[in-house]
């Protein structure tokens, strides 16, 4: 039975030699010198090394000397010591012919009963392509990033060009109903284009309200406010954000509402504010237009009414959210809501905080 023991070093040799001569990867096998001790025959050719130059040679020898790395020697050495295995060490290979490989290097020790008869398995994978292909992928990318983003800002310019042709055939129009509809779509358009230059300076393709709603209203008032002394139109936001669909949906509502109060609720060049306001919790959201005018009738937007009142309605039901009008004493206060939570709970909610 004492015999058996050193048996087991030469059956590990002998599976460790069958393993690498019969793989289809580039692997090797080292003494404790890091000299070659089997080769697979994937290895030679890739590397375009002579199959005979390679057993019994250092590592560090191979080729013409591309594989004597500073930092691999270190590593193997520290494999050797049981001190660190290599699970995935890169590095690139220049050969003398050739483009330089990145390489990817995973070495082991094997298990041997004796401690003084050291193997180490050293398998190689060429990513030099993978790698190719990752910075290729990441430059398109990049590419398509700022087309799109050229893009947002040409649907911007266009959008703006068009308002303004609008704002110049409402002023040359006599008809002040007819003039009044220009102003409308002319806002509407700035609606549209204020999204696109929060979209074009937003790379996660969402859009910052507080800023979106802040430079809408601002197109709004030099377009529709004759005196920003007398009536001022402010938003009040957090610093929610939102998908460009739903920010489309958002805009267009705040653009009628403040289009809204300012047709209605201050008449006679009366003065006054106008308030834009959203605050958002996770999925929730409400969005607030209130204003200090002479008020209108409360309760839900009427069942027939105008081309501004039609589309907030439109709106809402496309975003999901309720539209409620309040007394705001003096003034208006249109609100739309969207709530994740079941209409039962939120009344049973807001039943006992009142």
């Amino acid at each position: 039975m004492a015999s058996a023991e050193p048996i087991l070093p030469i059956v590990v040799d002998t599976l460790a030699l069958a393993l690498v001569t019969s793989s289809d990867a580039p692997i090797l096998l080292l003494d404790g010198s890091l000299r070659v001790v089997a080769a697979s025959a994937s290895f030679a050719r890739a590397f375009q090394i002579e199959p005979a130059s390679i057993k019994g040679a250092p590592i560090f020898a191979l080729g013409a000397g591309e594989w004597d790395v500073p930092q691999l020697r270190s590593l193997l050495n520290a494999t050797l010591s049981g001190a660190a295995d290599i699970e995935a060490y890169e590095m690139d290979l220049t050969r003398p012919k050739g483009a330089p490989r990145r390489l990817v290097i995973t070495a082991h020790q094997l298990d041997y009963a004796d401690e003084g008869d050291v193997r180490l398995l050293l398998a190689v994978s060429d990513v030099t392509d993978a790698r190719l292909a990752e910075r290729l992928k990441d430059d398109l990318l990049r590419e398509k990033a700022m087309l799109f983003q050229e893009l947002q800002h040409r649907v911007a310019n266009s959008l703006q060009i068009i308002a303004s042709v609008l704002m110049q055939s409402a002023r040359r129009i006599p008809s002040a109903v007819t003039r009044g509809h220009l102003y409308d779509a002319h806002s509407r358009v700035m609606s549209v284009a204020a999204l696109q230059h929060q979209l074009a300076a937003s790379s996660l393709g969402e859009v910052e309200l507080r800023a979106y709603f802040i430079e809408l209203c601002a197109s709004i008032a030099a377009s529709m406010i004759a005196d920003p002394e007398i009536l001022t139109l402010t938003v009040e936001a957090d610093e929610g954000v939102a998908t460009a669909d739903v920010s489309v949906g958002l805009g267009l509502v705040a653009t009628e509402l403040v289009i809204n109060a300012l047709k209605h609720g201050f008449p006679g060049g009366r003065g006054g504010r106008i308030v834009v306001g959203y605050r958002s919790r996770g999925n929730d959201w409400t969005l607030t237009v209130t204003d200090d005018g002479v008020g209108m009738p409360t309760g839900a937007l009427p069942a027939k009414a105008g081309l501004g009142t039609s589309i907030v309605q439109a709106l809402a039901k496309q975003l999901g959210a309720e539209v409620n009008v309040t007394d705001a004493k003096p003034g208006t206060s249109v609100s739309i809501g969207h709530s994740t939570e079941p209409t039962l709970v939120r009344d049973l909610k807001l039943a006992s905080a009142a």
